[in-house]
């Protein structure tokens, strides 16, 4: 497979992983490292910038989530909507590093919506956490870890 299919692939499965969907990205993504066929660098800006599309699709429902939560197929929890929005009201903006964490991640990234946080630091913000997670990844397949 030419290495732009995989890079489309993989922006695509980092975009989904990135919404309520459960992460697929991580797997693909070792997958992809350990193939040693692709430039790691290009994989990388691959899967942030998918997630970080997929943060932001969660941030807007967050923006709306007083319309979204009452449907029935909304599949994120209050429990975990009300446990983000106590970590945002005592930590503040910084919460946003913690979006490209598996779980919690969603929340923060709906809760930052709901919070109506300045959207360009939020994206900001979840480039850098998705980009030291992607990082992290391949930093173990590397063997540096």
């Amino acid at each position: 497979m030419a290495e732009i299919h995989v890079l489309i692939i993989l922006f695509f499965v980092a975009v989904e992983s990135a919404t309520i969907v459960p992460p697929q990205t991580d797997v693909l993504l070792l997958a992809l490292f350990a193939a040693g066929q692709y430039r790691a660098w290009l994989l990388l800006a691959a899967a942030v910038a998918g997630s970080v599309l997929g943060g932001v699709i969660n941030y807007y429902a967050g923006r709306y989530i007083g319309v979204l939560e009452k449907k029935k197929w909304f599949p994120v929890k209050q429990k975990y909507l009300d446990k983000a929005a106590r970590i945002f009201e005592r930590h503040g903006k910084l919460t946003l590093l913690l979006a490209g964490m598996p779980v919690i991640g969603d929340a923060v990234t709906l809760c930052a919506g709901m919070l109506r946080v300045n959207l360009c630091l939020f994206v900001l913000m979840a480039a850098l956490s998705r980009a030291v997670r992607y990082g992290f990844l391949w930093a173990v397949c590397a063997g540096l870890f």
